[in-house]
């Protein structure tokens, strides 16, 4: 007599042995873990009217990514981490991302003193991070590849910041900034081009703490420019803007776009504020990224952190699909596969890029803050800026160049 349930348990075994094998590739990948990706942006603290967006732009790729059936068969799972703008937290919230949610990336470090601490971490534990920090130092370290940024370096703003003041007929330029890793090379880069026109320049390093800046502003006067540019955030610009206003400077001012933002705009009186100009990486406004990431998020202007992590997040989600392995490794090894692959289908989203390599396709990403071309060390080859202007309490556009 046949035992049926034995001969049914015989096929049920057999099929589950064929679903693990090379015969049922799609299937067995369906049934892996997730990707793990993390972000690490400043939900709070000085970057904090940022960070929020930035994720929900990661988020919204993500979403759709899964949607369409995942990245190697496996569904992306998002993990966001607060750096608080402090590299102690954001040490802190990093070693939760490798070591305990063990992601394949980190997305979107914003202020250049948090990477500097979690570049490392990331490095030795072979996990991929990319920034939107500009600090020269950064990608000096010996991140061994597993680093890029979207952001141009500080020595490319500089000398944007120290030209702009020449164009507006300043001679004596003045920058004043808190202790960052990117004051130095600011301030050596805008003095370049402010000496190569014949003009002077001074610093001054400040606490970022204070609540008063009298005796900083007394030291900025002393030297007589004509233009300030100002380094820091939004927290401490604001009392810089109000006590450089009661001293009565009648000169330039020129600011980061980060620090002197609407926020900061609306919150100090339309005299200290109007006529400041900032400087800031131009999105590739226009561009079908760019026209992408609007529909996406439901924000008509995103700002540049915002474009640049989109980008980070298509491209690491390429890049573990071209490699056919979500490690922080293969991420590394292939980033530029799917940034820079020369005579690739131009693509501007991780939905049609994903189809491309599936019909194994070389594929350009072009992005919404512009060409993701990254250099050796892992900088961006190139970027356009956005000059804007406080006008009568509003940001409005001076120009893009």
């Amino acid at each position: 007599m046949t035992d049926h349930s034995a001969t049914r348990r015989s096929l049920l075994a057999g099929a589950a042995a064929l679903a693990g094998s090379a015969a049922f590739p799609r299937l067995a990948l369906a049934q892996g873990a997730p990707i793990r990706i993390g972000t690490l942006t400043p939900l709070t603290g000085a970057g904090g009217p940022y960070g929020p967006v930035m994720v929900k732009a990661v988020k919204a790729v993500i979403d759709q990514v899964n949607a369409a059936g995942g990245v190697l068969g496996r569904k992306v799972e998002l993990i966001s981490e607060d750096d608080q703008t402090s590299p102690e937290a954001g040490v802190r919230a990093a070693r939760k991302l490798i070591d305990v949610d063990k992601v394949s990336a980190i997305l979107g470090t914003w202020a250049s003193s948090v990477t500097t601490a979690v570049a490392p971490l990331c490095w030795e534990s072979k996990t991929f991070l990319a920034t939107v920090s500009g600090a020269d130092s950064i990608t000096a370290l010996p991140h061994q590849g597993y680093l890029v940024r979207t952001q141009p370096t500080t020595t490319l703003q500089g000398k944007k910041f120290g030209e702009f003041a020449i164009a507006q007929g300043a001679k004596r330029v003045f920058f004043v900034s808190p202790q960052t890793p990117f004051a130095k090379s600011q301030f050596d880069n805008i003095t370049a081009a402010v000496k190569a026109a014949g003009g002077d320049t001074a610093s001054l390093i400040y606490d970022d703490k204070k609540p008063a800046y009298r005796t900083e502003i007394d030291e900025v006067l002393r030297f007589k420019p004509d233009a300030v540019v100002f380094g820091g955030y939004t927290p401490d610009t604001s009392v810089m803007l109000k006590d450089l206003y009661r001293a009565d400077f009648k000169g330039t001012k020129i600011a980061f776009g980060y620090s002197v933002n609407q926020k900061l705009v609306e919150s100090v009186p339309a005299e200290v504020v109007e006529k400041t100009y900032m400087i800031s990486p131009s999105p590739a406004e226009g561009s079908k990224a760019y026209e992408t990431l609007v529909k996406l998020i439901g924000v008509t202007s995103p700002d540049p952190y915002t474009t640049q992590i989109y980008d980070h997040i298509n491209l690491v989600l390429m890049a573990i699909a071209i490699a056919g392995d979500a490690s922080g490794t293969a991420i590394k090894d292939n980033i530029r596969k799917v940034s820079q692959a020369e005579g690739g289908a131009r693509i501007d989203n991780a939905i049609d890029g994903l189809k491309a390599i599936a019909a194994k396709q070389a594929v350009n990403y072009d992005g919404a803050s512009g060409p993701c071309d990254f250099t050796e060390i892992g900088d961006i080859s190139d970027s356009k800026f956005r000059y804007e202007q406080v006008q009568g309490g509003k940001i409005a556009l001076v120009k893009i160049a």
